[in-house]
């Protein structure tokens, strides 16, 4: 299979255990080093699924996601006030 990208001969630890990630693995590697529109693709998708776990659960679908989310803003505000 070829690929439409060419990835580095030697990657960082973490990106080789994120890239043998089977489903997610393979949506990070197109949004690194993939087309440009590859992350608006990917943010278009995951907007959509938000928008179908709404629809499936309700409220839930709506405000889990989002919670889920409250420790990735924490470390985002922490790293940014840290300069």
């Amino acid at each position: 299979m070829a690929l439409a990208y060419t990835l580095p001969d030697h990657l960082p630890l973490w990106q080789r255990m994120l890239f043998a990630i089977p489903l997610l693995g393979r949506i990070s590697k197109e949004i690194a080093y993939g087309a440009e529109e590859n992350f608006i693709y990917a943010l278009a998708s995951l907007v959509c699924l938000w928008g179908c776990s709404i629809l499936l659960f309700g409220i839930p679908g709506l405000y889990l996601p989002a919670v889920a989310l409250v420790p990735l803003i924490f470390i985002l505000l922490i790293a940014i006030s840290r300069g």
